[in-house]
């Protein structure tokens, strides 16, 4: 989770704020200062997993142990990182990796070489695999989110295995009877999760 990173609050099971860690923690400390006795859970949007953030004390000291906002620490490193002369770095890391002969021959036919063939063959394949990629990510962070706030609902184990197995409508109809702001978060996080074809609604 970086600090930027977009976060959903529940009391119990119902949702109470969202937004990024630093604007969330003054809602949350006023929250549990009305009510000690809340059960304040926080998960990441991207991941569906649970965030701490220590809400003892007054505001300024929960204020102070967040980290610092993304802004402010690109920022500082903008400042202190030295200006260098010349073209700027490219990032490339060499190392070593093992072809057979006919691979390198092959390599050795592509323009620009082989460094370059490499390249745009990985360029490729990450654009290829970045809809499953992104698919079984919200896939995870909604199995994290149920996991956590809807285990104990009627139809938990149904609509978890409709999940992984990409069944769109079967997942939804386990859902009806699950408190409004935790079925609503579910499907929202599971949105990006289905193929492509479950996500065309008929006319």
């Amino acid at each position: 989770m970086t600090n930027s990173s977009h976060l959903t609050a529940f009391a119990g099971k119902r949702k109470v704020a969202s937004g990024t860690l630093h604007s969330l923690a003054p809602a949350l400390k006023d929250l549990v200062t009305a009510d000690p006795h809340a059960q304040i859970l926080i998960f990441d949007d991207q991941s569906g997993k649970q965030v701490d953030l220590n809400l003892h004390g007054s505001l300024a000291d929960v204020l102070q142990r967040l980290p610092r906002p993304q802004a402010e620490m690109e920022e500082m490193a903008q400042v202190a990182a030295p200006r260098s002369v010349g073209r700027p770095k490219l990032g490339v890391v060499a190392r070593e990796i093992t072809l057979l002969p006919r691979h390198w021959e092959w390599l050795a036919t592509q323009p620009g070489g082989a460094s370059v063939a490499l390249r745009k063959l990985v360029e490729s394949a990450q654009r290829d695999n970045r809809a499953v990629v992104e698919q079984r990510s919200a896939r995870d962070a909604a199995y994290h989110f149920i996991s956590a706030l809807a285990g104990d609902e009627a139809g938990y184990e149904e609509a978890t295995r409709a999940l992984f197995a990409g069944q769109r409508q079967q997942f939804e109809g386990q859902l009806h009877s699950w408190p409004v702001d935790v079925r609503e978060h579910a499907l929202l996080l599971a949105q990006r999760s289905w193929p492509a074809v479950s996500q065309v609604t008929p006319q």
